[in-house]
């Protein structure tokens, strides 16, 4: 059940603007939510309603009185998607904690709500925040039974604890840190080269919750790039994911490990990639990162994406040289400019894969090759290229997390590096173009990420 609530920076100063208006009286707004995750989760803002200090008829330092029409017109909104209410108010006095008036108020009003929305399970809910913008939250079963969220997270350059069990104050790469990581969930989109190195660095950094995502299976070609894989493995076609799972019980037994055997664009791997804090796109088509970039937009859920190249020349006399080698790490946020923005995401790239998958012969003239392009390699030996760009992706989440750049987060957008040139590159979010995302905090409503491929089979409920 819901273990963490999750909201943008943007959404998070909006919010700190309407609860602390500066005269020293509480004030009170109301948060819509929706759930996301296969067990509900996690809980994501999509909504955020002012009430208006004027409608309140009572505003103290310690009390404010709730106007009804307020949460008559939050219950008309949340209706339609069967949305979570939270209401949220201020203590300007700094007080991190429920009230016996608090206790009173919410043993009044959660009834109410349910009445107006009836949910299974712990839903709708009552928030405070105190003028540093720490916050907590709890939510309520119809039957009055209540929970507390203990991990809230803003989500933007920074990825920052707000809630009671704050990271604040916790010293990058030490035990603190690994302490923090072990209530989190990670999921990995790609288990093969660079997702495979991955995992193994995420499971070693203590991540409590590890989803791995990939449909493929074992090769004697995938030897020499994937971790742990073995001659064994390839020769049974194990599943990737599961042979990256059996290897990380061994080294972190305390890690939970789920595997999704299937494509990121079904389903199932979208509902279980939706739990995730943090998500790893590491696969090597634009249609995945397509997906990845929406389920970050829709679930409010950083992305970091990573992709190596060795692009070449062929010189005068017909032979082919290696040009360069690199790697890119782009950091997403929810909010911010997507994959598409940064045109790692193309519609002629969409479109040339698209051929590929269903007009082999049109397609063949369109397509590169892979790690080496200009020349098909069956194994490429590229494992060292792929360590050096998944540990600069995972140490990318570590810098969000636990800021320990001299200049903070905001110039590194997106990391460049070439090998050859002996260079890195930096580009801030201000780089690029930042679309309309309709779709911002959707969570899983129908059509899952507003894609109607992906719509729930109703036939046999119609049947």
């Amino acid at each position: 059940m819901t273990g963490s609530l999750a909201l943008t920076e943007t959404q998070h100063s909006e919010l700190k603007t309407l609860l602390f208006p500066g005269d020293g009286f509480e004030s009170a707004a109301i948060l819509l939510c929706r759930f996301t995750g296969p067990a509900k989760e996690r809980l994501i803002v999509s909504g955020i309603m002012n009430v208006p200090d004027e409608l309140c008829a009572t505003r103290t330092p310690k009390f404010i009185g709730w106007p009804g029409q307020c949460i008559e017109d939050a219950i008309d909104r949340a209706e339609q998607h069967a949305d979570a209410i939270v209401l949220i108010h201020s203590h300007p006095g700094g007080m991190l904690a429920f009230s016996k008036v608090d206790d009173d108020s919410d043993t009044s009003t959660m009834p109410a709500l349910f009445s107006a929305i009836e949910a299974e399970g712990f839903h709708h809910g009552s928030a405070i925040m105190v003028p540093d913008g720490t916050m907590i939250a709890r939510l309520y079963r119809s039957n009055g039974d209540v929970r507390t969220i203990n991990l809230i997270t803003r989500v933007g350059h920074n990825i920052s604890g707000i809630g009671k069990l704050s990271s604040k104050t916790v010293m990058p790469f030490g035990a603190a840190m690994t302490k923090g990581f072990s209530a989190q969930t990670a999921c990995v989109i790609g288990v093969s080269g660079t997702g495979t190195l991955v995992a193994e660095l995420l499971a070693r950094k203590g991540v409590g919750h590890l989803i791995l995502i990939d449909f493929d299976t074992m090769e004697h070609k995938n030897l020499n790039r994937i971790i742990n894989s073995t001659k064994a493995d390839a020769e049974a076609n194990r599943a990737k994911v599961e042979m990256m799972a059996a290897a990380i019980k061994q080294y972190a037994p305390n890690t939970r490990v789920t595997i999704i055997n299937a494509s990121i664009e079904e389903r199932n791997a979208i509902i279980a990639a939706s739990a995730a804090d943090i998500l790893f796109s590491c696969v090597d088509s634009m249609t995945g990162r397509s997906i990845a970039e929406l389920i970050c937009q829709s679930c409010v859920i950083p992305l970091v994406d990573l992709g190596v190249t060795i692009p070449t020349r062929t010189d005068a006399t017909g032979h082919v040289h290696v040009a360069d080698v690199c790697g890119r790490i782009d950091y997403v946020r929810p909010d911010g400019p997507s994959l598409t923005d940064r045109m790692v995401v193309t519609p002629e790239g969409l479109r040339r894969e698209y051929l590929l998958q269903h007009a082999p012969d049109a397609a063949q003239k369109e397509i590169e090759a892979g790690y080496i392009k200009g020349v098909h390699e069956e194994a490429p030996s590229v494992m060292a290229l792929n360590m050096r760009a998944a540990g600069d992706a995972v140490m990318e989440w570590i810098a969000r997390q636990f800021d320990y750049r001299h200049d903070g987060n905001w110039p590194y957008a997106r990391t460049v590096f070439s090998l050859a040139g002996g260079e890195v590159d930096f580009d801030n979010d201000a780089s690029f173009p930042t679309s309309d995302q309709p779709d911002f905090a959707r969570g899983l409503v129908e059509p899952l990420l507003g894609l109607p491929a992906l719509a729930k089979n109703n036939l046999k409920d119609a049947a």
